[in-house]
């Protein structure tokens, strides 16, 4: 069996989640990316922001030791959200669920969200593995179709337990 872990995102991944962002059928897949995944200056700007705020959490996903992917959490209009990308090369081995979990039980704040393209059936399996619920829908543009698709976003509550 595979070990899946996170580690911080650090600069040598840069390429790495460059070059994984710009797969094209990761691209319809996700949806909703950057306008142009080919801009390398766009894509260092952003990370750039995103690794200057405190609130975010960036992460490598680990398949035995090398890259699968990246994982994060973050503050959108006082919710916190959780994201992921994975690597072509480790879909369909379990990836990103086990890294899901791993991200989940590193994020302290309920309810957690997550968005997805409503034609990601994969991604939408992964929330479900991991209990996340349906929680809305809605339309929006999405660069990586270059069109408005319907967006669905779940939510992961807090236990009953209090845990």
């Amino acid at each position: 069996m595979n070990h899946i872990d996170l580690r911080p995102l650090d600069d040598d991944d840069l390429d790495a989640v460059f070059e994984m962002m710009r797969d094209r059928e990761a691209i319809t897949m996700a949806a909703f990316t950057a306008e142009d995944p080919d801009d390398r200056a766009a894509f260092d700007a952003w990370i750039e922001r995103q690794r200057a705020m405190a609130d975010v959490l960036s992460f490598v996903v680990t398949e035995n030791g090398g890259f699968a992917g990246t994982a994060a959490s973050f503050t959108v209009d006082s919710d916190r959200e959780v994201t992921y990308w994975i690597a072509r090369h480790a879909w369909g081995r379990g990836v990103a669920t086990a890294a899901v979990r791993h991200l989940i039980s590193r994020e302290p704040i309920r309810p957690l969200f997550a968005r997805v393209a409503a034609h990601n059936a994969a991604s939408i399996a992964v929330l479900t593995k991991v209990g996340f619920t349906e929680v809305s829908r809605n339309v929006d543009f999405a660069p990586g179709v270059g069109r408005e698709i319907e967006e669905i976003v779940f939510a992961l509550p807090p236990a009953l337990d209090g845990a």
